[in-house]
């Protein structure tokens, strides 16, 4: 929780006393960190841009993921399925590592549960075009590496505005809120493990 705070936007702590009555009926959602080997053996993750859609999360990188469904068995399910069908990697294919620390996002009104995942091969991805704009490979060795960076150019759904937040930048791609809290979390525990 400590290493997801590190990239809280700052207005976060306002948020979450406003939206107290809120959190207790929040949806509930689960996303996929999925690590795989690429071609020459190098690890890699997955986010994805959104479409433009009316919404809060119009636009913005994330993982994959989404709202837990009554077919659901659990919310590791909810994060395959949603996965599957977002960006074409089949269910069977991932095995999990770990769940992640879970998070609510205020704006939106949901509580996610992040987990981590494992593909043996690289997944074979097919963008689900109503709902992903872009697949993003990520390379888990200069992510580990990456310090966090401020930006004044992003637009805030909880102010209107544009705002000063603790984002990842990959390439052009700005990874901040919820996102990029849990991608915090992710480096910590990675860079703990390798430092051991």
């Amino acid at each position: 929780m400590e290493a997801q705070l590190r990239l809280a936007p700052p207005y976060r702590e306002d948020l979450l006393k406003k939206a107290t009555t809120a959190k207790k009926k929040a949806k509930q959602a689960a996303v996929l960190l999925c690590v795989y080997p690429n071609a020459t053996g190098d690890l890699h993750f997955v986010l994805i841009r959104r479409n433009d859609y009316p919404g809060v999360h119009s636009g913005q990188i994330g993982f994959p993921g989404g709202k837990v469904e009554s077919m659901d068995a659990s919310y590791w399910d909810t994060a395959l399925r949603e996965t599957e069908e977002e960006i074409g990697v089949h269910r069977l294919s991932v095995a999990q590592l770990l769940e992640l620390s879970s998070l609510y996002i205020p704006p939106s009104n949901f509580m996610v549960r992040p987990f981590l995942g494992w593909c043996e091969t690289k997944p074979q991805f097919q963008a689900d075009p109503k709902e992903v704009a872009t697949i993003i490979e990520i390379p888990l060795t200069s992510f580990l590496a990456a310090q966090p960076q401020k930006t004044t150019q992003l637009p805030s759904s909880a102010h209107g505005r544009s705002v000063e937040v603790p984002c990842y930048f990959f390439g052009e791609a700005a990874v901040w809120g919820a996102t990029a809290m849990i991608l915090s979390e992710f480096q910590y525990l990675m860079n703990k493990l390798l430092a051991t």
